[in-house]
């Protein structure tokens, strides 16, 4: 049977795009690899159809880097509603248990955070992509069935209290920094628990992903008007490099005879090496033309060994 032809273009890169609320982060990573007519792309971490903010797209070669993104660090705006837990953790689900929130105040809210801080243990919420014997939570959550949810352990870097508004429905704006992992439900979820009223999410937006921030953000609507009746190539020039995704690593350039062997996926000698780092670090890694040759890995016998190659176009 004759193999499919992928549809699409060779596009290689990153994408940062403000996913808009309502939205699944699958359908934005859809609109935008139509409007770049592009054979490849994947997101780097979904966002849930409320939420808003920083979703980083790779496309082509940039997927094979997109795991990085997905283990970085999160930075989130959102607004917690107290007086009512919901079904799903946020107002996209039936609120439950609606009770008045009067009686909370700013400083007890604060109080009620400080155990969320740190290194935590969180049970995620059932309305969450995790699977049980191969099927997403959310699917069983759909059909009325509770699974129990093992404790997963998290980091909260920070969380700030940008502003409190007492009342029944009170609410709370919160600034969270925290890892890969972390659902942001779970913690209003907790801190309804804390305060014995109930909460859940009514806004919420991503300000940060890993090294991408909102400056780095595109408006899917903005891309849209600019392409109009032209040829996706139009849109090239809002493509971030294929190492985008891993910035943060140290660089190495290899003379061309080295970059020849590692381009085969040979471990290659350089005098760098013992100044970059130490056996297991990981390295960008590019050819004296300039071009990006992938990600290395650091032996202590001062090679670095390919561990994901970007192929040439």
């Amino acid at each position: 049977m004759a193999r499919r032809k992928a549809r699409g273009r060779p596009v290689n890169g990153v994408l940062v795009v403000n996913k808009p609320t309502g939205m699944t982060s699958n359908d934005a990573l859809q609109q935008a690899k139509r409007l770049l007519f592009a054979a490849k792309a994947g997101h780097t971490g979904a966002l849930d159809p409320l939420a808003t903010g920083v979703l980083p797209l790779c496309f082509g070669e940039a997927t094979k880097f997109s795991q990085f993104l997905l283990d970085a660090d999160k930075r989130y705006r959102t607004t917690y509603q107290l007086g009512a837990f919901s079904t799903t953790g946020d107002a996209d689900g039936e609120l439950l248990d609606a009770v008045s929130a009067a009686g909370v105040t700013r400083e007890q809210v604060w109080q009620a955070l400080q155990p969320f801080i740190g290194d935590i243990l969180q049970v995620p919420p059932m309305y969450s992509a995790l699977k049980h014997n191969g099927e997403p939570l959310y699917k069983l959550a759909r059909q009325g069935i509770e699974i129990e949810r093992e404790a997963r352990p998290v980091t909260v870097y920070s969380i700030e209290l940008l502003d409190f508004r007492g009342g029944e429905q009170a609410q709370v704006d919160l600034d969270i920094h925290c890892s890969k992992g972390t659902y942001i439900r779970s913690i209003a979820e907790d801190l309804g628990k804390a305060l014995g009223v109930g909460a859940h999410v009514v806004k919420l937006h991503r300000t940060q992903a890993g090294a991408f921030t909102e400056a780095d953000m595109l408006e899917l609507d903005d891309l849209r008007e600019e392409r109009g009746e032209q040829l996706a190539e139009v849109l090239d020039h809002h493509l971030l490099p294929v190492d985008t995704p891993v910035q943060e690593l140290p660089a190495l350039t290899l003379l061309e005879d080295s970059a020849y062997y590692f381009r085969q996926g040979n471990p290659v000698m350089d005098p760098q090496v013992y100044r970059l780092g130490q056996e297991g670090d990981m390295v960008r890694v590019f050819a004296e033309s300039g071009d990006f040759l992938g990600v290395g890995v650091l032996d202590d016998e001062g090679r670095v060994a390919p561990k994901r190659l970007v192929v040439s176009s």
